[in-house]
């Protein structure tokens, strides 16, 4: 029996993914524009993993002292000292920002788009997008950068490249711990620093994201009303407002636009728009080779 999929009311024969997959492949090379929206998804598609093999090979020595589950709810674990708290986030930052992913999935998605008028926006703070070669202009990341701190206050409106000294954090630490030298504090203020990422109100919207967030604001009033495809890598259901709603909204607006969702699991849309959505339920990165392959043999 065919599983199907419940798209806002609307049912569909899981085995019509090469229907779709088509579909998805004309509505990208008929589009005047293409706006991708990335989330959490599409990096766990590529490989950064948060739970299982990976979180136990990296931070082994973590779950055996706290019985960490995954290395996301450890992010939150109240460490009683900063050298270990900036053990653990050091490590996080290293193989989650600055190692590559251990697959190709984000330069399939460059790929994709090449040839086309596009813009990407994501929640994700890894920066997979640039080290896949996409063009900085091209991209908004709303939600803060795992490479940059910022002053936990926080008493000025910067952020701080924080490569180099991670990367003495992850080779000088011991027991789990980082030497007392290497702990952050604000170069203007002396608080403790903190990561760029977006959970509550201190966090610092920089000149480097206004400047995205303007160019992003550029894109969508340029094509609104023309042949748009809204693409949805990846988005779940943690912060719908960024991408998952707008981009519902958007091709509501516009009967021109094209909304396509490829997420394993949580592939949806609402039935307002069932006629001009395309709903894909399985793994990103098979999607996008898939995408690939049938533009070779066009």
């Amino acid at each position: 029996m065919a599983r199907l999929q419940v798209v806002g009311g609307v049912k569909r024969e899981s085995s019509l993914y090469g229907y779709e997959l088509v579909r998805l492949r004309k509505a990208i090379d008929e589009a005047d524009a293409v706006l991708v929206g990335a989330g959490a998804g599409l990096s766990t598609s590529a490989g950064f993993t948060y739970t299982g093999e990976r979180f136990q090979r990296l931070f082994g020595d973590f779950i055996d002292a706290y019985g960490f589950a995954d290395m996301y709810s450890a992010g939150f674990y109240p460490f009683a000292t900063a050298e270990e708290r900036w053990g653990f986030w050091s490590r996080y930052i290293w193989h989650n920002r600055y190692e590559d992913a251990p697959k190709d999935t984000y330069d399939k998605v460059r790929r994709l788009m090449e040839g086309k008028e596009c813009f990407a926006i994501t929640t994700n703070v890894d920066h997979c997008f640039q080290k896949a070669g996409w063009d900085k202009s091209r991209l908004f990341y709303t939600q803060g950068d795992y490479g940059l701190w910022q002053c936990s206050v926080p008493c000025h409106q910067k952020t701080y490249d924080n490569y180099e000294v991670v990367k003495a954090m992850v080779e000088q630490q011991q027991d789990r711990c980082v030497p007392s030298e290497l702990v952050p504090v604000c170069p203007r203020c002396g608080a403790p620093m903190s990561m760029n990422l977006r959970a509550d109100d201190t966090f610092v919207e920089d000149e480097g994201w206004h400047a995205a967030a303007d160019r992003y604001q550029t894109f969508l009033e340029k094509w609104a009303g023309s042949r748009i495809l809204y693409l949805e890598l990846g988005v779940g259901g943690n912060t719908p407002a960024i991408i998952k709603y707008p981009f519902w909204r958007l091709t509501a607006q516009n009967p021109q636009a094209t909304y396509a969702c490829v997420n394993f699991g949580e592939a949806i849309a609402p039935v307002e728009i069932a006629e001009q959505s395309i709903v894909i339920d399985a793994d990103i990165d098979q999607v996008l080779s898939d995408l690939l392959e049938r533009s070779a043999h066009a």
